[in-house]
């Protein structure tokens, strides 16, 4: 059986309050094969965007193991980390986080160009032009809509051709439509780069798209769904 991309055991979260320890995540133990989409669903504050950031070495687990592509996150320290995110992993967040004084094509560029790629810009205006924004590379983030900027931050996290794609209510600041079209390229940078893709969503129609749905409620798993499985 091929190593999972990402395994997890007994992986938890406990944050300082003004109150005292807060247990964010409890005892989650899961895996996701290679090439799986997964969603990640629960209501508000029941742990799902803390689990996403545990799988991205975002925030670090304060008990269990977290695994990627065989390597432990929890000995890795922020250095490590951070070169592992840019060479395996691309990021996408419900609030865009791009650079305001940057255009378009140098937002897709600069993770490119820190990795060392001399085709940065070329593979920067190809993603654009994949995700319809081959018009807009010279513009600012400032002079395009929220759903043109999504698009922004699906191609700069899938220029590098990362092996996992982790998306954080991608469509939650998008009207129907643009929700709609950000869903479509979200599983179409799936199938075109091979990607296993984890994404936290509130979207029925969104999570009904994946092969497996995990349900998670105050901090724990509650129950999984099989929509139907990757194919191997």
């Amino acid at each position: 059986m091929a190593e999972p991309v990402l395994a997890l055991k007994d992986a938890a979260l406990t944050l300082d309050g003004n109150a005292g320890p807060v247990e964010i995540l409890r005892g989650i133990t899961m895996e996701v094969a290679r090439g799986q989409t997964l969603g990640l669903t629960g209501p508000s504050g029941s742990g799902k965007s803390s689990l996403l950031m545990l799988m991205g070495g975002l925030e670090r687990a304060t008990g269990g193991t977290i695994a990627c592509m065989g390597q432990d996150l929890s000995a890795m320290d922020e250095d490590r980390l951070a070169v592992f995110r840019r060479d395996n992993m691309g990021v996408v967040f419900q609030s865009f986080h791009l650079i305001p004084t940057m255009t378009a094509l140098e937002n897709v560029a600069t993770p490119l160009e820190l990795a060392g790629r001399r085709d940065a810009f070329a593979r920067a205006e190809a993603e654009l032009k994949a995700v319809g924004l081959g018009h807009r590379l010279d513009h600012y983030p400032s002079q395009m809509s929220g759903g043109e900027q999504q698009r922004v931050a699906l191609a700069r996290a899938a220029a590098p051709r990362p092996a996992l794609l982790l998306a954080d209510e991608p469509t939650g600041n998008l009207d129907g439509a643009n929700g709609e079209a950000i869903m479509d390229m979200l599983f179409g940078l799936r199938d075109r780069h091979g990607a296993t893709l984890v994404l936290v969503t509130h979207a029925p129609e969104l999570a009904a798209r994946c092969d497996r749905v995990i349900r998670l409620r105050d901090g724990t798993v509650e129950g999984e769904d099989r929509m139907g499985e990757a194919a191997e």
